[in-house]
C-alpha cells in the first residue's frame, strides 16, 4: 500500500500498515515519539491500519491537537484510579478541554469528593501512569457493549449507546481499555499511559447529566496534563496570577459591583462601577454618532409571534425567559435584532433612507443555566452596545467595512489590536446556500479589500447568517471574542423588509447585526482582569486621589478637589487622620492612577506633588498645570 507524506514524497508500506508501522519505516526516531496520526482530517490510533492513498501526517508531541490526546488519555486514567478507590462509583464522559480534561461521575450515596482527595486520587493515576498500560482498541457490537456495562451497573453508558443506536443506527461502537478500566470510546488515545509526563487535579464541581437541570447532579473532576514538567508549572503559575486578577474577586475589592443570591446571573452595580459602566456607554454613543448611527429604544417583552417569524421561539426557546398574559405567551428578549426589524418595518423606507443605522444599548435576558454562570462573564441579565443596519444591497460592502473601522476605532482607546476570525455557515442554519455564498462572499471581500489577516472558522456563523469575530487576546495569553460584524439576508426576508428603489418599485433591504463590546458587563470583566483592576486613566472610576499631610492642608486640598471637579475630572480628598504614608499605601491598594501629595509647601505656592500608580514620585507642578495636563490626556481617552 501506498500514503502520502506531506511534502509530498509516497511511502511504500506493507498492506494492512498501521500508523506505528509508518512511523518506524520513516525513522526509529519519530517512531519514539509517535503518538497518533491524521488522515483525512481525523486523528487516528498508531495501532490502527492506515487509509490507503490518503495523506499521512505523524502525530508527535509539537503536532497540533497532541494535548488533547494525552489529556483525553489523563481522564481515563483518572477513571480507572477513581473507580478502584471508590467502588461502586457509576462513570459517564470524560472528554479533552481547552485546557485541560474532566471526568463526570456519579458516586454511591454518602460519598463525596473534593480536592482533600485530590492528593490521592493522584497517587493511584501515578500508578497507572508509570505501569505504562496500553490504551487497547477494539470494536464490539452494539449487543456485546450492553450486555457488559448492564452487568456492571454503568446505566450512563447504557444510555450512551441506546442513544447511538437511537440517533445514528450503529451496529458496532468502540472500546478502549488500559490496565482494568474499560470505556465507551471514540478514541483516538496515545500508545500507553506514560506519554503523560505531567499532570494535575485543579478542581470539583457539580454538572447535570446530558446538561439537564430535571436529571441527575454528577461531580466533575477538572485537571490537565502536559508533555514536561515545566509545561504544567507554567500552566499553575498562570493560573495563580489569573486567580489574582479575578474579577469577581477584585469588582468587590475596588468598589465596582457585587452579587447576591436573589438576582442569579445579574451584577449590582455600586457608585464606582457604574461610573465605569455609563463611560463605557458614552463611549459607544459618541463614536456610534460619529459613524451615523440613530439611537433607538425597542420594548423589553415581545408576544410570541415576534420570535416565532425571527426563527429564535424554535432555535432559542430553552434560552428565553418565557411567560404569559391574558393566555398569550410572552417572551423577554435575549437579543435587540427582531426589534429592531419591527421597528424598521413600522415605516416606509426610500432608498433615499438607507442606510438606515440603529443602535441601542439594550437590557437583554438570557437563561443560562445555574452552572454556567460566572460573574460578569457568563450573565442571564446585561446590556449589549448593540446595533443593526439596514442597506441596498449595493452599500452592503461599504456598511461592512464601516462597522471595521469603528472597531479598530473604539479598541485603540484600549490598545487592543484584534485577531479577527471569518465564521461561516453553521449546520444548524436558515436561508438557501445561494444566499450564505453571497454573504460569506461579501464579508471575505471586505477583509481582503482592507487588508486585515483573518482565518476561517469553519461552521461557526449565526444560524441566520455568517459573521465576522474579533477577538482579544490578554495579558494571560487568554482569547476573548468581544466584537462581531454578522450579514444577514434572512431576517429581512422573515420580516418582509423593504425599500422603495429609484425604479419605484419594492426591494428587499440587506441587514447587518454589529456589536463590538459585545456586552458592556463581559467587556468590563475582561478588562479588569487584564489590567488587574489598573484600568485606563479615562475609564478609571478615580482618577486622582488628593492627600493632605496634615488636617492644615485640608483647605488647600479643597482647593485642588475644586479645579479637578470643574474640569470634569473624578477626585476625592483623603482628609483623615492617618500618616501621609498610609494614605498613599491605600491608594496603591485601590489602584487609583494619581495621587497629588499637598504639605506646607504646596499648600504654600498652590502646587502639587505628584505620585503616579506603581511608578512613584514624578514631581511637583503648579496645581492648574497638573489639571491641565490630566483633562488633556482623559480627553483622548488613550489606553
Amino acid at each position: 500500500m501506498n500514503v502520502t507524506l506531506p511534502d509530498g514524497n509516497q511511502l511504500e508500506l506493507a498492506d494492512g500498515a498501521t500508523g506505528a508501522d509508518a512511523a518506524a519505516a520513516i525513522g526509529p526516531g519519530l517512531a519514539r515519539v509517535a503518538l497518533a496520526v491524521r488522515q483525512k482530517g481525523e486523528i487516528r490510533d498508531l495501532a490502527r491500519p492506515l487509509l490507503e492513498g490518503e495523506t499521512l501526517e505523524i502525530i508527535t508531541p509539537k503536532s497540533d491537537g497532541a494535548l488533547d490526546i494525552i489529556r483525553h488519555d489523563a481522564a481515563h486514567v483518572l477513571a480507572a484510579a477513581v473507580m478502584e478507590l471508590y467502588p461502586g462509583v457509576k462513570i459517564s464522559i470524560g472528554p479533552p478541554i481547552e485546557h485541560g480534561f474532566y471526568y463526570d461521575f456519579d458516586f454511591p450515596e454518602g460519598v463525596t469528593v473534593s480536592d482533600a482527595d485530590f492528593a490521592r486520587i493522584e497517587q493511584k493515576m501515578g500508578e497507572h501512569i508509570n505501569a505504562d498500560e496500553s490504551f487497547v482498541r477494539e470494536e464490539v457490537t452494539v449487543a456485546e457493549a450492553l450486555e457488559r456495562f448492564r452487568e456492571e451497573g454503568q446505566d450512563y453508558k447504557v444510555e450512551l449507546i441506546e442513544d447511538l443506536v437511537a440517533d445514528q443506527q450503529v451496529q458496532t461502537v468502540s472500546l478502549y481499555t488500559n490496565g482494568p478500566f474499560t470505556d465507551l470510546c471514540r478514541g483516538p488515545h496515545a500508545p500507553g499511559t506514560k506519554r503523560i509526563k505531567a499532570f494535575k487535579l485543579q478542581s470539583v464541581a457539580g454538572a447535570y447529566w446530558r446538561g439537564d437541570s430535571a436529571r441527575q447532579q454528577l461531580t466533575r473532576i477538572y485537571g490537565t496534563a502536559f508533555f514536561s514538567k515545566d509545561d504544567l508549572k507554567m500552566r499553575m503559575k498562570r493560573l495563580e496570577l489569573a486567580r489574582a486578577r479575578d474579577h469577581r474577586k477584585l469588582g468587590p475589592q475596588l468598589g465596582l459591583f457585587a452579587f447576591n443570591d436573589t438576582a442569579a446571573g445579574a451584577a449590582f452595580w455600586l457608585p464606582k462601577g457604574t461610573t465605569i459602566f455609563n463611560s463605557l456607554v458614552a463611549l459607544s454613543r459618541e463614536m456610534g454618532t460619529a459613524h451615523g448611527y440613530t439611537e433607538v429604544k425597542t420594548p423589553q417583552l415581545f408576544d410570541a409571534e415576534l420570535w416565532k417569524t425571527s426563527g429564535h421561539w424554535f432555535k432559542y426557546r430553552d434560552h428565553m425567559f418565557v411567560t404569559e398574559a391574558e393566555g398569550q405567551p410572552l417572551a423577554l428578549k435575549p437579543m435587540n435584532c427582531p426589534g429592531h426589524c419591527q421597528l424598521f418595518k413600522m415605516q416606509k423606507w426610500s432608498y433615499r433612507d438607507l442606510p438606515a443605522r440603529f443602535s441601542e444599548p439594550g437590557l437583554l435576558h438570557r437563561n443560562e443555566l445555574s452552572g454556567t454562570l460566572h460573574g460578569l462573564l457568563r450573565v442571564r441579565h446585561f446590556v449589549q452596545d448593540d446595533a443593526h443596519i439596514f442597506c441596498a444591497p449595493e452599500q452592503t460592502l461599504d456598511e461592512v467595512k464601516g462597522c471595521l473601522n469603528m472597531a479598530f476605532e473604539t479598541y485603540a482607546h484600549f490598545g487592543i489590536v484584534p485577531d479577527i476570525e471569518l465564521s461561516t455557515r453553521p449546520e444548524n442554519r436558515i436561508g438557501e446556500d445561494s444566499v450564505w455564498d453571497e454573504s460569506e462572499g461579501i464579508l471575505k471581500q471586505a477583509l481582503d479589500d482592507r487588508e486585515l489577516s483573518y482565518v476561517i472558522n469553519e461552521g461557526d456563523g449565526a444560524f441566520y447568517g455568517p459573521k465576522i469575530d474579533l477577538h482579544f487576546t490578554d495579558s494571560l495569553d487568554r482569547s476573548w471574542q468581544l466584537g462581531t460584524v454578522q450579514l444577514d439576508f434572512n431576517f429581512p426576508e422573515r420580516f418582509d423588509l423593504t425599500y422603495t428603489g429609484a425604479d419605484n418599485a419594492e426591494h428587499r433591504v440587506v441587514m447587518l447585526h454589529r456589536a463590538l463590546f459585545g456586552s458592556y458587563e463581559r467587556f468590563i470583566g475582561i478588562l479588569i482582569e487584564d489590567t488587574a483592576g489598573e484600568l485606563p486613566l479615562w475609564l478609571a472610576p478615580v482618577q486622582v486621589a488628593v492627600l493632605p499631610i496634615a488636617d492644615r492642608h485640608a483647605p488647600a486640598g479643597q482647593q485642588v478637589i475644586a479645579a479637578l471637579d470643574a474640569a470634569g475630572l473624578r477626585s476625592e480628598l483623603d482628609d483623615r487622620t492617618e500618616s501621609i504614608g498610609r494614605k498613599i499605601r491605600d491608594a496603591e491598594l485601590r489602584k487609583l492612577p494619581f495621587m497629588l501629595v499637598i504639605g506646607d509647601r504646596e499648600a504654600e505656592t498652590g502646587t502639587v506633588s505628584v505620585r503616579e500608580h506603581r511608578r512613584g514620585d514624578t514631581g511637583s507642578m503648579p496645581a492648574e498645570e497638573f489639571v491641565e495636563r490630566l483633562s488633556h490626556r482623559t480627553a483622548l481617552r488613550g489606553a
